[in-house]
């Protein structure tokens, strides 16, 4: 029975993909920030609990040891689209911290004790196309646009998989576009005009690529409709891959941890 940790689950795809990965018998860990509503979502599939705020990254780091050893696949779901600019408690833009430090930062302190042969799936945007890493202005500090700044952490996404494929072979890395899908999210950046598949139709790329035998061993790739897809020019740009994973490790204050911890998981894969 596979243990699978479903990131952002108490709510919309994620909730679809932990409730079709149980289903499907895997032992499964529902992650939110409100504990009422991932409570619900726990005892409705039969699933754990974690609960981590992903805009302080000292909450991640405090919450990261309690959760199991031995994680088999981890799907970084987690993500927020915000019209207006705002800061975390760290003091990052919301939307890059939430949608791409977090999942950055949480990978490097669970890869090390994830079994052999782990999956990491990571859950982007076909906007990932449409955005641009702003090495001059990741904060948004003289330029934002919601849409710009979702753009730009879907993007960050497929980079991050990339290069974590690239470093590491211990587990595999791949991102996916879910589809248009019904959700809070797509409504919050995009309006009610917008009316989306179903969050199982959403689920089901991430569902394929944490749990299908086909892609076994497969890395450092793109998904869309549980296919391999070719992602934007600029998300092939192995230099700004690279460049983006060193300024990730500055800002989560890791010192190259990130690097080393990367590097223990792959020894003890």
């Amino acid at each position: 029975m596979a243990l699978i940790l479903v990131t952002g689950s108490s709510d919309g795809i994620g909730k679809g993909t932990a409730r079709q990965l149980a289903a499907a018998g895997a032992e499964v860990i529902v992650h939110g920030r409100s504990k009422a509503r991932t409570d619900a979502v726990a005892r409705e599939i039969g699933a754990q609990v974690w609960l981590c705020d992903f805009s302080s990254l000292q909450a991640i780091r405090d919450a990261a040891p309690r959760l199991p050893r031995g994680i088999d696949v981890l799907v970084n779901n987690a993500g927020v689209y915000v019209a207006a600019r705002g800061l975390t408690s760290d003091g990052y833009e919301t939307t890059f911290q939430v949608n791409h430090l977090a999942p950055f930062l949480l990978t490097s302190l669970l890869l090390p004790t994830m079994s052999a042969k782990a999956r990491i799936v990571n859950v982007s945007s076909a906007v990932h196309a449409s955005g641009e890493i702003a090495f001059d202005d990741l904060m948004g500090e003289r330029r934002f646009s919601g849409y710009g700044a979702y753009a730009q952490s879907k993007l960050a996404n497929v980079l991050f998989t990339r290069e974590l494929a690239r470093r590491q072979g211990k587990a595999t890395a791949n991102a996916l576009h879910p589809g248009v899908i019904g959700t809070k999210l797509l409504r919050a950046g995009f309006g009610g005009g917008y009316g989306g598949a179903s969050v199982e139709e959403g689920a089901a790329t991430s569902v394929y690529l944490a749990a299908s035998p086909e892609v076994e061993g497969v890395t450092g790739r793109y998904f869309v409709g549980c296919r391999e897809a070719q992602p934007s020019s600029r998300a092939l740009d192995d230099r700004a891959a690279a460049r983006l994973w060193e300024i990730s490790e500055r800002l989560c204050r890791m010192s190259g941890a990130g690097t080393r911890a990367v590097n223990e998981g792959e020894a003890q894969g």
